[in-house]
């Protein structure tokens, strides 16, 4: 008869233990903030080497991190709403673009974009009449002026019946003023997918292995021929939370994280067993001609089995600082050293 397996997190502390350090955190300071749970820390396997993983996601290498709070939910119209109303803070998609800052992320001899391109607004998707190529991103994604989280399609569009949706067209920069005025950051990449998986360890999805069921679908992501219907976001949590609770860690929106996006940036750090990565040092993307982006994690309500397969939880997306789009979104971290803070301030 075999003996028993251990608890998962057991055994993830009994090696670190053996390994000469410490465990990682695994008990919370106190209770957990409203609308956030508390991730206990441990040690996971990163990345995916299945028939679906990209090279980006590999290899598959050992990570620590340490207990954390979340968000059990992305951030939500009506919680933005509040920081806007406390802070009278103005998003990217909300303001005039700078031409002078413009240019100066462009190659030297880029001719400056029309005038009425410099308004404000943001990317929204746009269905199209049928089949295209998917390598063309441009058939799909409008740049629309007035589009912003207040007007999620456009000038035309509004909130209403959306105060539980998703906050979205919120640039890497937004979700970090956010997270700061809620005391909190944005998760490292090792965070967001650690806090995914649940405590199923080399599981493809956040609920677990089976695949996604179209007839009883585990996450909002998009069905029918892409890109030829109109989708959208849905309310938060309307579908199964995973091990630790959380809901809408695939599909319904990308998620900002902290980490700037590196292609090798899991090769560079492979062997290491590294304990809290806080992803690459710089924003140096070894692609010739790319941009620097961060990192967007979670899939969204445009991903699907034929398209991107982006709601997986090792998948990884990328996107530029300085720009929001209606299918993304974000969520906050608190570790237990902000928790404290918080705890005292109040």
């Amino acid at each position: 008869m075999h003996a028993p397996r251990l608890p998962w997190l057991i055994t993830a502390a009994l090696a670190a233990a053996c390994a000469g350090e410490p465990p990682p955190l695994t008990n919370a300071p106190g209770p957990a903030p409203a609308g956030m749970a508390w991730i206990p820390g441990g040690t996971f396997s990163m990345g995916d080497d299945g028939p679906f993983a990209l090279p980006h996601e590999q290899p598959v290498h050992r990570v620590s991190v340490d207990g954390f709070f979340m968000d059990v939910t992305p951030v939500t119209n009506a919680r933005f709403a509040e920081f806007v109303t406390a802070t009278h803070y103005v998003t990217v998609a909300e303001r005039t673009p700078d031409i002078d800052a413009l240019m100066a992320q462009l190659p030297p001899g880029t001719p400056p974009p029309a005038a009425e391109l410099l308004v404000p607004g943001s990317l929204v998707f746009t269905p199209t009449a049928g089949e295209v190529d998917l390598r063309d991103v441009s058939q799909w994604w409008r740049w629309t002026p007035g589009a912003s989280w207040r007007h999620p399609r456009g000038p035309g569009s509004d909130l209403a019946g959306r105060d539980q949706h998703p906050v979205v067209h919120i640039a890497w920069e937004d979700a970090v003023a956010f997270a700061t005025w809620a005391g909190g950051r944005l998760p490292t990449e090792a965070e967001w997918e650690y806090a995914a998986r649940g405590g199923l360890e080399r599981a493809e999805h956040a609920w677990g292995h089976a695949p996604h069921d179209a007839a009883a679908p585990q996450a909002h992501i998009y069905t029918g021929t892409f890109p030829a219907h109109p989708a959208e976001p849905v309310a938060v949590g309307s579908y199964a939370a995973n091990g630790f609770g959380l809901r809408d860690m695939s599909g319904n929106v990308w998620q900002w994280t902290a980490d700037w996006y590196r292609p090798d940036a899991y090769r560079l750090r492979a062997g290491q067993a590294p304990r809290n990565p806080p992803g690459p040092a710089s924003p140096l993307d070894p692609r010739t001609g790319a941009e620097a982006t961060r990192v967007i994690r979670g899939g969204s309500f445009l991903c699907s089995d034929v398209y991107c397969r982006g709601y997986r939880v090792s998948a990884r997306g990328t996107g530029a600082p300085d720009t929001g789009a209606s299918h993304i979104g974000f969520r906050v971290v608190l570790t237990a050293d902000q928790w404290r803070r918080r705890a005292t301030r109040s």
